[in-house]
């Protein structure tokens, strides 16, 4: 028996590996306002925005591949193994764009470069959160797993968080001219050189005891994740308007704010770094809390009040003219947010015993997200491009609201847990 110090000393290792690949994945969301000339010049804002979106979901494509792929390798060689690699591949695709000329200067290339790096950043990305809820889970003390889970979206969010600090301290010392030009490259390589820092930490984790426990078990194979029909179509189910909420609050918001309410993009950066910084901290309270009253309390708080207020927020937010106004409404979708995000990844890793885990938490995710949490900047800003932008915030609640008629049916993971067996 691990002792809580130690516990928490691979927990953060974990974690800060987590942090370095959601930095490098959302300072392609928190640049592409100022890259999108490089690699896709158009007259239109929305056009530029729309093909960076585009480039982004198929960087989301990958992921089920990720999850397949890494989830096996995690089931079958440990955890450690698997997110080492990861973070390697994800800070492959960081240099890469980081060293990628403009449109400019190799023509189409660009954005077939482009395209390969962020194919290489979604494989990572994949193994990453399915590895990670797997480890994270597995390590912690019974009675504290949602506390503990609940740092993959902590140093997830972290990740975002840093981004969005080094976009804005990049907009107080250079000019929007330099930022368009170049400026855009220095965070990538910022993640990039941060994943050498994470490489020494991952390889010095211990691997979880419940994978050491099944060593000489038949492990990550898909015909046994096969057998768990009700588990992977849960999290599909749970996933679903989960992904979607996260998404249009924490990356899409961003370039909502700039493109239809018509903020500044620096009071906008001010915005997004004061929520999600609370954001953040919210996680390991209800993550707590879940270890107090259950999961599915927490899973009904997001799919009540995403059904019956998503429409309510986003449409205000559409006529707000002040940042506080904005900086409130985004606030309050976030705290709904918190339902989902604070413990999906325990309730996930509750469902499926140690040998197919990380598979079968990775895989249905990674599928759901590739389709759902992908398309989510596509489908606004193609709604908003045909005029008929309230059809987005109708989008999102139906979505949730599936997912809620999936929470009620589902069993509270908590009193079920395969992690206990």
């Amino acid at each position: 028996m691990r002792s809580e110090k130690k516990i928490i000393s691979n927990v953060l290792k974990g974690s800060l590996g987590n942090l370095i690949e959601w930095f490098d994945w959302y300072v392609y969301a928190s640049f592409a306002i100022y890259f999108a000339p490089s690699f896709f010049p158009a007259h239109d804002k929305t056009a530029e925005l729309l093909s960076t979106a585009a480039v982004f979901a198929i960087g989301f494509l990958m992921r089920p591949l990720g999850s397949l792929v890494l989830g096996k390798y995690a089931d079958q060689h440990g955890r450690r193994a698997a997110l080492t690699l990861s973070v390697l591949i994800m800070a492959s695709g960081s240099f890469i764009i980081a060293l990628t000329p403009s449109y400019a200067q190799i023509g189409l290339f660009a954005p077939a470069i482009l395209i390969l790096a962020r194919l290489f950043q979604g494989l990572s990305l994949g193994g990453e959160y399915g590895t990670s809820a797997t480890y994270l889970s597995e390590m912690a003390s019974a009675g504290h797993r949602g506390f503990y889970a609940s740092f993959q979206y902590v140093t997830l969010i972290s990740g975002q968080l840093i981004a969005l600090g080094v976009q804005i301290i990049l907009q107080m010392t250079m000019t929007e001219a330099a930022l368009t030009s170049w400026g855009w490259r220095i965070p990538f390589f910022i993640g990039a050189l941060g994943a050498l820092v994470v490489l020494i930490l991952r390889l010095s984790m211990e691997e979880s005891d419940q994978f050491i426990a099944q060593s000489k078990k038949a492990k990550g194979r898909l015909r046994d994740l096969m057998r768990y029909p009700k588990a992977v179509l849960t999290v599909v189910g749970l996933t679903l308007g989960g992904t979607i909420a996260f998404y249009t609050y924490t990356t899409y918001l961003q370039k909502f704010m700039i493109n239809s309410v018509g903020l500044p993009k620096q009071q906008v950066a001010w915005i997004n770094f004061a929520a999600l910084f609370i954001f953040m901290i919210l996680q390991p309270f209800a993550g707590a809390l879940s270890d107090k009253i259950g999961r599915k309390p927490l899973l009904f708080w997001f799919g009540g009040l995403g059904t019956v207020l998503t429409i309510p927020i986003l449409t205000l937010l559409s006529h707000v003219k002040s940042g506080w106004a904005a900086f409130g409404l985004m606030m309050a979708g976030l705290i709904i947010v918190t339902g989902y995000t604070s413990i999906n990844a325990i309730v996930k890793a509750e469902m499926f015993p140690t040998e197919i885990r990380a598979l079968g938490v990775g895989l249905p995710y990674g599928l759901t997200v590739a389709i759902f949490g992908g398309t989510v900047e596509y489908v606004a800003l193609y709604l908003k491009k045909i005029n008929h932008e309230n059809w987005f915030f109708i989008y999102v609640t139906l979505v949730i609201a599936i997912s809620l008629a999936v929470y009620w049916r589902m069993t509270d993971t908590k009193h079920t847990s395969k992690l206990d067996e």
